[in-house]
């Protein structure tokens, strides 16, 4: 067991993540290589009264440990079974990894927007992947999980049994996953990209999509992001200094240009990158940043769309906002709404759109972030149904999260196990 403290060779950058908002200084953190290095991690901080925390890239990451942080980022194994289109994945590893092996095999994961992404934080928030319309969540898909719990001894989590069904959607609090199973799916490519439009149009492009996206069959998964885009030149000279409305498309169907011909006819586009494309450049559909940076976001799921609705995205979060966020709604229902085979932890299958706003943590800190959202987010509350996991960044106040990402059944249960699993709270979570 590789064991640092603070001071020592190493130490920060082992602590560094993707997230750089939230501070953390543990008191030592292990540079896990194995499950048995994550074993003896716990046993040594539950001999020293050391809270627990996890963290493999660091993009999830909510809250800083002054404990022990066991950081899994070597833990980078990827098995396929091409047979069974199945992968077997490490503690560390990142979608990148699993989709390249994968796709040598014309196999595919519920990956998200982003391959830079480690694959079991973003499971064990529920997954939500660019073929979700079609397949479900990500976490809905996994065959089994080898987790360390508060007692040091490594278990295998498969169907039927508790921990099974918290880790798939419950996230936190339960153990440190180190290895994590789960289903492929037959998608060697697809048809997907986007289609970028100046601000002027973001009203009209916004009523057009929503109308769009409102009748798109289960093989369509698409959202519709507004950025803006610093006068920078690394950024490409369509889409520099502006701020824009970004239309995004993932369709396993073969008539691709016929579907979204009534978005190009909206108006014309700044940027247009829809094309048929290997699944194993999928990442280039939202095209997100990979330098680590500091960031603070929520979001909130919610019933429609209405006119009114739209308003006052424009109003908070528009070109002429005080403060615009990277504002991105995504289009659910299709196999979301669907009750899976397996269940793991709930979230609104019934809500038909999540609005999620995300800023980047400047000189006026978070509490300047938490205002400019609060605009928005209260404006939408009469149509407002819930909140998913996986898109609230940054630091918030866990018992907060959980009561508005979790139904009220699911958080129950989940309190119930977090006291037969961790009654000491090895693993603090909310």
């Amino acid at each position: 067991m590789n064991l640092l403290h603070p001071g020592q060779d190493g130490y920060a950058e082992e602590v560094a993540g993707f997230q750089t908002a939230v501070p953390s200084t543990p008191a030592a953190v292990v540079a896990a290589e194995s499950a048995e290095d994550v074993v003896a991690a716990v046993r040594y901080a539950t001999e020293h009264r050391l809270a627990v925390a996890v963290q493999a890239t660091g993009h999830g990451l909510t809250a800083g440990t002054d404990g022990l942080l066991i950081s899994t980022r070597r833990m980078t194994g990827v098995e396929i079974d091409a047979a069974a289109r199945t992968a077997r994945v490490e503690a560390g590893a990142r979608w990148e990894a699993v989709i390249a092996a994968a796709g040598a095999h014309g196999l595919a994961p519920l990956s998200g927007s982003s391959p830079d992404v480690g694959v079991v934080g973003y499971t064990l928030s529920g997954g939500f992947g660019l073929l979700a319309r079609r397949y479900g969540r990500a976490a809905d898909h996994v065959r089994a999980l080898d987790v360390v719990t508060a007692d040091g001894e490594l278990r295998r989590a498969e169907p039927g049994s508790d921990l099974f069904w918290a880790l798939r959607g419950g996230r936190d609090g339960f153990g440190v996953v180190t290895a994590i199973e789960f289903g492929l799916l037959p998608v060697a490519e697809l048809y997907g990209g986007s289609l970028t439009f100046d601000g002027a149009d973001v009203p009209a492009v916004l009523r057009a999509w929503r109308t769009w996206s409102a009748a798109a069959p289960d093989t369509l998964t698409t959202s519709l992001a507004m950025i803006r885009y610093p006068d920078l030149p690394m950024v490409p000279a369509p889409v520099r200094g502006r701020h824009v409305a970004q239309v995004r498309v993932a369709y396993l169907g073969e008539d691709g240009d016929d579907v979204v011909a009534p978005l190009r006819a909206v108006t014309p586009a700044l940027a247009d990158t829809l094309r048929r494309l290997p699944f194993t450049e999928s990442g280039s559909i939202a095209a997100e940043p990979r330098q680590p940076h500091g960031y603070h976001g929520t979001n909130a799921t919610v019933s429609q769309l209405n006119d009114a609705m739209l308003d006052a995205i424009v109003e908070h979060a528009g070109p002429g906002a005080a403060a615009p966020p990277v504002l991105i709604i995504d289009r659910l229902g299709g196999a979301l709404a669907r009750t899976p085979e397996t269940p793991g932890v709930g979230w609104d299958s019934s809500a038909e759109f999540v609005v999620r706003a995300l800023s980047l943590v400047g000189d006026d800190g978070v509490p300047a972030i938490r205002r400019a959202h609060a605009k928005l987010f209260d404006a939408l509350a009469p149509w407002t149904t819930g909140r998913l996991l996986p898109f609230v960044y940054g630091e918030h106040a866990p018992e907060e999260v959980a009561e508005s990402v979790f139904p009220a059944a699911d958080l129950r249960r989940l309190r119930e196990l977090k006291r037969r699993y961790d009654a000491g709270n090895v693993f603090r979570a909310g």
